[in-house]
């Protein structure tokens, strides 16, 4: 991955810490987010684009036996096919966080998705997840 990207993932796996500390989840779950916070995008990869890098990701770290590769693969959607908390934190840390790794907020990480895919299905799928979030 670039090192835009490394960013990115280490300052998601950072603000899931945040999360779940703040949630009270033990030692080991706060453990498990940080090991998926960072291993999220690994999808990019092998999908410049990003298009799909979620599924493509979950898929490979599934196959290495990563426990929580379900997480990765359905980041970023919102779907009734899997819920998790680990998913819950995991959406709501990447949206907060943006391309360069700052803590930024849901408005701005929106503003920031926008800017780099426009008012593409990206954009779109991102908007709703943080509306999902927001509901909550």
């Amino acid at each position: 991955m670039d090192e835009k990207r490394l960013k990115h993932s280490l300052a998601v796996a950072r603000k899931m810490v945040e999360i779940a500390t703040n949630k009270g989840m033990s030692e080991e779950e706060i453990n498990n987010c940080f090991l998926i916070g960072f291993n999220h995008d690994i999808g990019y990869e092998y999908k410049k684009n990003g298009y799909n890098h979620n599924k493509v990701g979950g898929e490979l770290l599934r196959n290495s036996g990563f426990k929580f590769w379900k997480e990765v693969y359905y980041h970023g959607i919102v779907t009734d096919e899997y819920e998790s908390i680990y998913l819950d934190i995991l959406n709501q840390a990447d949206m907060q966080i943006d391309a360069y790794g700052n803590d930024v907020g849901y408005d701005s990480r929106l503003n920031d998705i926008k800017n780099r895919y426009g008012e593409s299905e990206i954009y779109n799928k991102c908007l709703y997840l943080v509306k999902k979030i927001r509901d909550r």
